[in-house]
Formats: structure tokens, C-alpha cells, sequence
């Protein structure tokens, strides 16, 4: 059987999202014969340290990542006559100290221009200038590509897919999630 690890995990520094305890995830990732688990909290890298650190106590390869907020222009901070913030998540996870690097770039350009009732968005230009050495995924049911295929179909979710192949190469993966959703014609 391959090694199976989780790349998508929410700690408690995934404000209103997660609830686990960094050494709890260790604990349980080999607990459960996992060799490695990634950190990916929604917008930011503040558990970063401590999970770098946790890691070592339990033996466990530390994956270092982070959900962000992708938005089509990270500077726009009005929005009126109906429009909203319309913000889909975007998983990256760093493959080495350079992708962590270009990871936390991505992270704190969302905080220092895109930051907007407390979420920090970034736009597709800041991830395809900082896009070495990090991995992506499909992400969620909340990332362009889910959501393009729920409203608008296949062939333009298979558009938005392409534009991210096209960033991410042989680093961009599909992610599949239970989501409870029937099927969908």
C-alpha cells in the first residue's frame, strides 16, 4: 500500500475554520503510520514555527503550506450596488526553503495590500510571480475551479484548470474531498 499523508489540514491558528492542535496532528499523522502531514491554515503561516518545531518531537515530515485568498484584484477594497468580494482558496504548499520563501511572500503581499475584512487576498499575479517551488492544488469545493464547474460547467472549469496547469506544471495536482454534494447534472 503507498504512504498516504494529509496535505490539507486547518490547525487552530485556521481562525474560525480549524480546531486542531499542532502536536495533536502529529500526534495523530503517526499515531496513524503517516510519515509526513502539511499545515495549510486558511490565509496565513502563523502556526509555521511551532509546527516546524512539533514536527521534530514526533518524527514526523513537516509539510509547510497555507489556503489563500485569491481575488481578481487584490487592491480593490469597495464594493457596492451588489457586488461582493467574491474570493476563491487556493492551496499552495512549499516544496523546499525557496518555495517557503515565495510562499510567505504570497502570504504577507495578501496582509500588506490585499487585506479586506480581516481576510488577506492575493491575485493571480502575485502567485505566478512567486510560483517556484510551490506545489497547488485543485483545492476545495471554495476554489476557482470547483466553483467555475458548478456555475458555469465542465468545459469552463476545464479553461480555469488549464490557466493553473499552465502556472504550477507538473506541480498543480487534482485534490478530491467528500463534500456531500449529490451528483451533479
Amino acid at each position: 500500500m503507498p504512504d498516504f499523508c494529509h496535505l490539507h489540514c486547518h490547525s487552530q491558528f485556521s481562525l474560525l475554520d480549524g480546531a486542531a492542535g499542532i502536536d495533536a496532528m502529529f500526534a495523530k499523522a503517526k499515531n496513524n503510520g503517516m510519515k509526513a502531514v502539511a499545515i495549510t491554515d486558511h490565509g496565513n503561516m502563523f502556526g509555521a514555527f511551532n509546527f516546524f518545531n512539533s514536527a521534530k518531537k514526533h518524527d514526523v515530515l513537516p509539510i509547510i503550506g497555507c489556503e489563500v485568498y485569491v481575488v481578481e484584484d487584490r487592491f480593490k477594497k469597495e464594493f457596492k450596488g451588489g457586488l461582493k468580494d467574491k474570493r476563491y482558496h487556493q492551496l499552495l504548499l512549499a516544496k523546499n526553503p525557496r518555495g517557503y520563501k515565495n510562499l510567505s511572500k504570497i502570504c504577507s503581499t495578501g496582509f500588506i495590500d490585499g487585506l479586506y475584512r480581516a481576510f488577506p487576498r492575493v491575485d493571480m499575479s502575485v502567485i505566478e510571480k512567486y510560483s517556484d517551488d510551490l506545489i497547488a492544488t485543485t483545492c476545495c469545493i471554495g476554489a476557482q475551479v470547483p466553483q467555475t464547474i458548478l456555475r458555469y460547467g465542465e468545459a469552463e472549469g476545464e479553461k480555469v484548470f488549464k490557466k493553473w496547469l499552465d502556472i504550477f506544471g507538473e506541480d498543480y495536482y487534482i485534490e478530491l474531498q467528500r463534500h456531500q454534494i449529490e451528483n451533479i447534472d
